[in-house]
């Protein structure tokens, strides 16, 4: 697949099949984030791979990530807050990872609804970390789901709408 066309066709998904990701297949959606940039080359990344049913249920509770207990992996994107952007260059690895699990045929969804302090706890991440985001990830399940077919109606906003050139509201010369 295509750059341009993974991009186009990325969409959150909250709904996935039971079928487990491939090891080899998990492993190149972690290498696209592990050579991600960052800013001095620091990498204050650090990524936990979650398969247990047990804490996607507890991952699950908060209302916008109900869906979690479904996806058979969520992502943990940490990252180390003594390093300088670290949120800025977790949250381009996780894209990258975002689209390189888009070419292999999978799902994801970013999650930005969590306990902070139940996900440190779950998962044991020391003080110097922050969780900047979950990312569920699975083979998505095409269901009749309303609330999914209505965010997917939506239109995408102009490149005029969304631009300006130099200076806030100046478009670009014709």
């Amino acid at each position: 697949m295509e750059l341009y066309e993974a991009i186009k066709k990325r969409k959150s998904v909250r709904s996935y099949e039971i079928t487990p990701i491939p090891d080899d297949v998990l492993m190149r959606v972690l290498e696209a984030g592990r050579v991600a940039p960052s800013a001095s080359n620091a990498q204050p990344w650090h990524f936990i791979v979650v398969k247990s049913l047990e804490k996607r249920a507890i991952l699950s509770k908060r209302l916008f990530a109900r869906f979690l207990v479904e996806s058979p992996i969520v992502l943990v994107g940490c990252g180390d807050r003594e390093k300088r952007f670290h949120v800025v260059d977790v949250s381009i690895a996780m894209q990258q990872m975002v689209l390189s699990a888009t070419v292999e045929g999978l799902g994801t969804c970013w999650i930005g609804d969590f306990d902070d302090k139940v996900v440190h706890d779950l998962f044991k991440i020391p003080e110097k970390y922050d969780v900047v985001c979950l990312l569920a990830m699975g083979y998505s399940h095409e269901r009749l789901d309303l609330s999914s077919k209505l965010i997917r109606a939506r239109t995408r906003k102009t490149m005029e709408k969304i631009v300006s050139y130099e200076e806030y509201g100046k478009v670009a010369l014709k």
